[in-house]
């Protein structure tokens, strides 16, 4: 996986840039700019940085540019993480396993 994702995902307008994106589809840099609040010179930089990195493409339409996601890298982004999550939920299963029988135990000395 390409660490270029997270380093652009790291800067919170570029984050709320792809979140506008992915509720909203393909947008133009004026609209993007406008609803994340910054200037539209800004929102050029941060859609290249976040080009750069492969996370959006821009799809050209007569005289206007709309960015939009690309599927990709955030896929294997998922992929990326599902083993960690699979780590922590073999994790938890055996921590609930052990205190379930500490329980047990627990409940025979009570008895």
């Amino acid at each position: 996986m390409d660490i270029s994702i997270f380093a652009a995902l790291a800067e919170p307008n570029r984050l709320r840039i792809v979140d506008i994106l992915r509720n909203e589809g393909p947008l133009t840099v004026g609209s993007i700019a406008e609803q994340v609040g910054i200037r539209q010179p800004q929102a050029s930089k941060h859609l290249h940085a976040l080009s750069e990195a492969g996370l959006v493409e821009v799809q050209a339409d007569a005289n206007r540019r709309y960015y939009k996601l690309r599927a990709e890298p955030f896929q294997e982004l998922v992929a990326w993480l599902d083993t960690y999550r699979r780590v922590w939920d073999e994790r938890f299963d055996n921590l609930d396993k052990l205190l379930m029988e500490m329980q047990m135990n627990e409940d025979k000395k009570q008895k």
